[in-house]
């Protein structure tokens, strides 16, 4: 018999109808031609495959046969580029290749798109085999089916399959292996032995264990392009209006780990449910994954998708399975015996293997160590197991039980200084599912809590931090467990510079102290009240006092000291007692706070230097404190901002930028937190493009964070004018805009962080307006803001030398009254007074000694303006 032929589109409909039995009648009636053409084209592939009748002809394979299935539903085939690769090269090289997965996976439809576009290469044919609704020991009865072979006596039916499929080159498609796996294994050993020119492709959810198997692993689509790709398109069929909204489908994929099933049954409610609805749904995924329409009954919803392999485990694959439910971010083999006590190491990797091969688990290697995960759908329906087994509960405290044993070794390894943090993030997520587990006691409770707060905080997510410590101080047991844990939380809060939130922690502390009749911790609280208040921002009317009347007259703490001298405020005898109790009680975090009021105190009367030397100090003794307590961490954020707006207030340019691009700020991670310090070093330092640069992070930084009331940062955004404004990027009132915004003001002299520094970007963008050949009418407006009383201190050397300088080039008769005015302790200042006379003399020396003292400071602007000056003099 000659092997096959080309044939034509036609030929192929012949032969295929020869194969059903059919009469050249029949065949003409069923393809709408006549009986004449189907005699022509009978004889033409008697001559083509070189046999005497069709008889014979009806015993051949076809070109189709066995690939009349269809490849899924009439919707379009998303993404699976590089598993088709994969298989399509496996197939080249492999006779049984297995396409391996959890239901809903989409191994169905691959493995039909990749069976009709190799079809080609299978002469002989082939079947797809949907073992679904076959039971154990019909697997071969099946196969012939699709075969369309029938038992001819004594021929057994398997021998008579296996007939067939020696014929020639053959694909035989076996789907849904996993309930039968020993009949399909027995089935394909033989195929593999008998018919050399046979290939299978099968899925399954788990391998079928024949020696020669080329294992496949098939994962959810990739989040980030194919599985949004699938929900837009699923989703346009039933709300047009869907297919472009990009934020819904990724938010969507990700709840549903990409799983195709899942996404197309979401996306077939997203019609019914809209955005909104839909995402609120995804709360209870089975609920919302059902309802599903198909030839595939198990495909109307993910939990008889997933009941389907639960089906069929054993007992103990169920019991196992159930419990590490409750696991969300996965689970090593130590965890996993955690919630199995009465199981041994050996039974227990045993299981974990079995569930891991029927696509129930997952395993991947970390740090040399094996962890398994459950996709988030498997997981819900687990978790629905447990409930309905009873065995919730017991579960529940296990797995607090092993979170708190986790949480303490972390916190262990953490203040040794030993890596923890990558096993940290591994168990972050059930660390936090653990803390909302309300069956164990309060104390246990709080234990957990604190930890995770802990951990958390030292891995820099200060906000959730501040969460975990309100939690455990929901269940502290007396006044001085909540103060412990409101402190916390309001230090965690300080950090990311929310001083009310930390006001009225305080407060609370206060309050439950006093009702408990422990006056001692009531004034502690107290104190730190009146601190903050008088130290952070705090967004609601200070009151008239200070806070003065929240401290008892005889209270004479350390922390009752420190709040007193922050009540004076300017007053430098109060915050010299402060600093000599905190130094007596050798406490640094004391210091480090007595210091600050210090700084402040003689800041306010002009004695910069001093003040900056006090910053000097607290940001030494910052390099001493640990970086994971939130007491200690912040003072260190606070000690480096003092250093950097010290730095400034003194004109030390270079030393501010060197502060600036420190990257040892425990809130570096926190860009808007950090980046103002940057905007102000570098636009004074004359590195515009690096101010404009940070100013721009600080912006979206602070409009993403929801607008907080950081006054204290419209400063910057006003030296981020000043950058634009003498880049001349045409920006500058757009970033004064800003400063207001952020100031919350409609004039800047209204607020104290903005006033001086709005008054200095004025008059030197004034007198670069002036320089630059352009007449201003505001000239004298600018001279008298800049000469305003001031409540900061910091950037008045700025305004004052900013404005004797205009006063200058504008030739002002008072002049020289402006320049002795402005004198101040401050490099910068001191230079630009210093080019003021000089340009108010016409002394050329002075103008070069003036250039010398801004390259000395690093402020690059001004001594390349300087030294123009001096080339057209």
């Amino acid at each position: 018999m000659a092997g096959p032929k080309e044939l034509s589109a036609r030929e192929a409909e012949v032969l295929t109808a020869l194969a059903g039995g059919r009469s050249n009648a029949q065949i003409a009636r069923q393809l709408h031609i006549s009986i004449r053409t189907v005699e022509s084209h009978v004889s033409a592939l008697l001559r083509k495959y070189g046999v005497s009748d069709r008889h014979e002809l009806a015993g051949l394979p076809t070109v189709d046969q066995g690939f009349s299935t269809p490849t899924g539903p009439g919707t379009s085939f998303v993404g699976r580029e590089q598993d088709r690769s994969e298989i399509l090269a496996a197939l080249t090289s492999n006779r049984l290749v297995s396409l391996l997965g959890p239901g809903g996976v989409g191994k169905t439809r691959l493995a039909l798109r990749i069976a009709a576009e190799v079809g080609d290469n299978y002469p002989y044919g082939g079947a797809v085999v949907d073992l679904v609704p076959v039971r154990p020991g019909f697997v071969v009865a099946a196969v012939a089916e699709a075969l369309q072979v029938r038992e001819q006596p004594p021929q057994t039916l398997v021998d008579a399959v296996l007939d067939r499929l020696k014929r020639g080159r053959t694909l035989l498609v076996l789907d849904n292996c996993e309930h039968v796996v020993a009949d399909v294994g027995s089935l394909v050993a033989r195929i593999l032995a008998e018919a050399s020119e046979t290939a299978v492709l099968a899925t399954s959810r788990e391998r079928l264990g024949v020696a020669g198997e080329r294992p496949l692993q098939l994962g959810p689509l990739k989040l980030g392009a194919e599985a949004e790709q699938l929900f837009r398109d699923r989703a346009a069929l039933v709300a047009p209006e869907l297919a472009d909204d990009a934020v819904l489908a990724a938010k969507v994929c990700a709840e549903l780990d990409g799983v195709p099933l899942a996404i197309e049954l979401a996306a077939a409610r997203a019609g019914s449910l809209g955005p909104d609805g839909l995402l609120a749904a995804l709360d209870d995924r089975l609920r919302l994954l059902a309802g599903g329409r198909g030839p595939n009954e198990r495909h109307h919803s993910l939990a008889q998708v997933i009941g389907w392999s639960y089906d069929l485990l054993d007992d103990a694959e169920r019991a196992l399975f159930r419990r590490l439910g409750v696991f969300v971010g996965g689970f090593d083999l130590a965890a996993a015996s955690a919630l199995t006590p009465a199981t041994g190491k050996a039974e227990l990797s045993d299981l974990l293997g079995r569930l891991t091969d029927k696509s129930l688990l997952h395993r991947g290697q970390y740090a040399g160590t094996s962890r398994w995960r459950m996709l988030d759908t498997v997981r819900a329906f687990a978790l629905d197991e447990l409930d309905r087994s009873g065995e919730y509960d017991e579960v529940a405290v296990l797995h607090l039980a092993w979170a708190d044993s986790t949480a303490a070794h972390l916190e262990t390894r953490l203040e040794a200084g030993d890596d923890w943090q990558t096993e940290f993030d591994q168990v972050t997520a059930d660390l936090r599912a653990a803390v909302r587990h309300t069956e164990a006691s309060g104390t246990d409770l709080r234990r957990l809590a604190r930890r995770l707060a802990h951990l958390t905080f030292a891995r820099k997510r200060f906000i959730e931090a501040h969460d975990h410590y309100l939690t455990a101080a929901a269940h502290a047991a007396d006044a001085a467990e909540l103060y412990d844990d409101l402190r916390d939380a309001a230090d965690a809060t300080l950090v990311v510079a929310d001083g009310t939130e930390s006001y009225h922690l305080m407060l609370r502390a206060a309050e439950r102290a006093a009702a408990e009749h422990n006056h001692q911790l009531e004034q502690e609280a107290l104190a730190n009240a009146v601190t903050i208040i008088n130290r952070y921002e705090v967004e609601e009317p200070i009151p008239a006092d200070r806070g003065a009347g929240l401290l008892a007259a005889d209270a004479d703490t350390v922390a009752v000291r420190i709040a007193r001298a922050w009540i004076a405020r300017f007053d430098i005898p109060s915050a010299e007692a402060a600093v000599a109790a905190a130094r007596w009680s050798k406490d640094p975090l004391a210091i480090m706070n007595a210091l600050d009021a210090y700084g402040t105190a003689v800041g306010g009367v002009g004695r910069l230097h001093d003040a900056r030397e006090a910053a000097k100090e607290r940001l030494a003794l910052a390099a001493t404190l640990p970086e994971h307590d939130p007491r200690a961490v912040a003072e260190i954020v606070d000690a480096y901002h003092v250093a950097s707006t010290t730095a400034v207030a003194s004109g030390e340019l270079t030393e501010a930028v060197r502060l600036a691009r420190l990257t040892d700020d425990p809130a570096h991670v926190h860009p808007f937190i950090t980046a103002p310090r940057q905007v102000r070093a570098f636009a004074l330092a004359g590195l515009f493009d690096e101010a404009v640069e940070a100013a721009d992070v600080m912006w979206n930084g602070w409009r993403a964070a929801g607008c907080p009331p950081h006054a204290w940062m419209a400063s910057a955004a006003s030296s981020a004018a000043l950058a634009h404004g003498l880049l001349g990027t045409g920006l500058a009132s757009v970033w004064q805009a800003r400063a207001l915004e952020i100031a919350r003001v409609q004039d800047p002299a209204d607020s104290p962080a903005l006033a001086a520094n709005a008054a200095f970007v004025d008059a030197r963008l004034t007198l670069h307006s002036l320089e630059g050949g352009l007449l201003t009418s505001n000239v004298a407006n600018a001279v008298q803001r800049a000469f305003a009383e001031f409540p900061e201190p910091w950037w008045v050397p700025y305004a004052r030398a900013a404005g004797a300088e205009l006063a200058v080039v504008a030739g002002f008769h008072d002049a020289p009254h402006y320049v002795e005015r402005a004198v101040t302790e401050n490099d910068w200042s001191g230079a630009v007074l210093l080019r003021a006379g000089g340009r108010l003399t016409r002394d050329r020396g002075t103008l070069a000694e003036a250039a010398d003292r801004f390259e000395r400071i690093g402020a690059h602007f001004e001594h390349a303006r300087t030294l123009r000056l001096l080339s057209h003099r």
